[in-house]
């Protein structure tokens, strides 16, 4: 069977008006009148044999196999974009956009983002961060950095470091730790993983924390150490990344003990090939990355 030829104007017209989720703005988007947008994308779903949207109180509705589409569509155009845009500005450089946990671009990527830049002229790094709950597809990343235990649906993924977590804090409250149970008498600072202290805590056999203890949860690293380095409590988190923290003796490390919780991890959708801008920069971001760093107490 000859597979049937659809107009770029068709596929367009229902990418534009998916993104909006409403004919009228995509139709003011293209320049176009609303009754185009609504032929095109008429005479698509009469080509695909399928609905890509319904029609609710609010306007329109993805159907599945329009979210399937969507995010194809996305990344096709943006391409198609971007390597006009070489050919209009009379370069010839790729881009290669990167997602990254903002811990790890703090404590170990932007301090060494010039080297890649100067090994690699010819790549134009955009880097975003995120707290670790993001959207590759919808982001329109090449790759993305996150913490976890390397299982995300859809998704390649490769080691790059472990981030063992210690409790931080400021030199005024780590005079005050002299055994691990001394922690109890301060706010715990973790993350949105709610069994972070508790694990720290039985794997030194001291108790967990009651269900009295304070606590304070961020969504991000940073800002909890933000909340550490103004002495509200004490931080679970991985020294590795905060390691020029604790060589200025800005915070402390007050115990050895440690937790394997994740690492980090540098990702890609199984849909999404690798560039050759995307292998240069896994194997110098792999290269260069320590699997261990020196967080003495």
């Amino acid at each position: 069977m000859v597979r049937p030829y659809i107009p770029l104007n068709a596929l367009r017209s229902f990418e534009a008006a998916a993104r909006h989720l409403s004919f009228t703005n995509a139709a003011s988007e293209l320049h176009v009148t609303h009754a185009a947008v609504s032929q095109q994308v008429k005479s698509l779903e009469q080509q695909l044999g399928c609905q890509l949207f319904v029609r609710v109180s609010r306007g329109l509705m993805l159907t599945p196999e329009g979210e399937s589409l969507l995010p194809v569509l996305n990344d096709s155009f943006d391409r198609i974009a971007d390597t006009l845009d070489r050919f209009w500005a009379g370069q010839v450089r790729e881009k290669l956009k990167v997602g990254v946990v903002g811990s790890f671009a703090i404590g170990l990527l932007l301090p060494r983002i010039d080297d890649f830049n100067h090994h690699h002229p010819h790549i134009e790094l955009q880097l975003s961060t995120h707290n670790n709950r993001v959207d590759p597809a919808a982001e329109g990343h090449d790759y993305t950095i996150r913490f976890g235990n390397g299982a995300w649906h859809g998704t390649e993924a490769q080691f790059i470091c472990d981030a063992p977590l210690s409790p931080l804090c400021i030199p005024a409250i780590a005079r005050q730790l002299q055994h691990p149970a001394d922690v109890h008498k301060f706010t715990l600072l973790r993350s949105f993983r709610r069994d972070e202290w508790s694990h720290w805590l039985q794997s030194i056999n001291e108790h967990p924390p009651s269900p009295a203890q304070p606590v304070m949860i961020f969504d991000s690293s940073l800002t909890m150490i933000e909340a550490a380095l103004m002495g509200t409590g004490i931080a679970l988190a991985p020294c590795k990344i905060f390691n020029h923290l604790l060589q200025t003796e800005k915070l402390i490390r007050p115990f050895a003990a440690e937790i394997n919780l994740g690492g980090y991890w540098l990702t890609r959708l199984q849909t999404r090939a690798e560039s050759p801008a995307m292998k240069a920069f896994s194997s110098w971001l792999l290269s260069f990355t320590p699997q261990s760093v020196d967080c003495n107490i």
